[in-house]
């Protein structure tokens, strides 16, 4: 499938500005020449819009990608993290969810519990995401986050089944990220959970869905004083 159809399928047209636009800008992108790259603060200018355009869409989550961004990097940083993996991993991380952008309204802004066909959906949105950034010479390295962040530690997760260290450790990172941020936020269906509550169930998780080393570091830095 050439990188045109996969815009179209995955970003369909629509009444969204902000979708046409975030189909422009990644054709864009991905039809650069690799032996004409733009400086670094433009890329990094276009993914910080990208991860904007993400969030108006879904106002419920709004602020979601600012924040799990920031304590991504603050966790990868104490786990030894080197300067260069966490630009990657800093890029990935704001653009963890951009497959959803091939998920309609219907199913991402569902304020129930989705049907089993919903799901089956909106669990294509790491394949998509996929999809569209591999063609973007720049963003290679960030795939890890988008492509894999909801894969399990025991192999039970998506897209691709991967188990313990077959994950990308930017994915392990942001896993715990991701659900910390999500259960400690309001959602049309529950209010946030209270600190302990959330720490307790990823302490849970522990070996099971998340990374224990991981886990360790990030429960840390979490009861750090600030």
């Amino acid at each position: 499938m050439s990188l045109e159809q996969v815009i179209a399928e995955v970003l369909p047209a629509g009444k969204h500005g902000d979708l046409h636009a975030l189909r422009e800008s990644i054709s864009t992108l991905a039809q650069s020449r690799p032996d004409e790259p733009a400086p670094e603060h433009i890329y990094d200018a276009t993914i910080e819009g990208w991860s904007r355009a993400l969030d108006l869409r879904d106002k419920e989550t709004e602020g979601h990608t600012q924040r799990v961004t920031q304590m991504t990097v603050r966790l990868a940083q104490a786990l030894g993290v080197s300067d260069s993996e966490l630009v990657q991993m800093r890029r990935g991380a704001l653009l963890h969810d951009i497959g959803k952008m091939g998920v309609p309204d219907s199913i991402l802004l569902k304020p129930g519990p989705l049907t089993d066909d919903e799901w089956v959906v909106m669990r294509k949105h790491p394949v998509f995401a996929y999809e569209l950034l591999e063609p973007i010479l720049f963003l290679r390295g960030a795939l890890d986050i988008p492509h894999h962040h909801h894969e399990k530690w025991d192999g039970t997760g998506y897209p691709c089944g991967l188990k313990g260290e077959q994950i990308p450790l930017a994915a392990r990172i942001f896993a715990v990220v991701d659900v910390w941020d999500a259960l400690r936020s309001d959602r049309p269906y529950r209010p946030g959970w209270p600190e302990p509550k959330v720490l307790d169930h990823i302490g849970a998780q522990s070996g099971k869905h998340f990374d224990s080393t991981v886990v360790e570091v990030f429960m840390r830095l979490v009861r750090q004083p600030t």
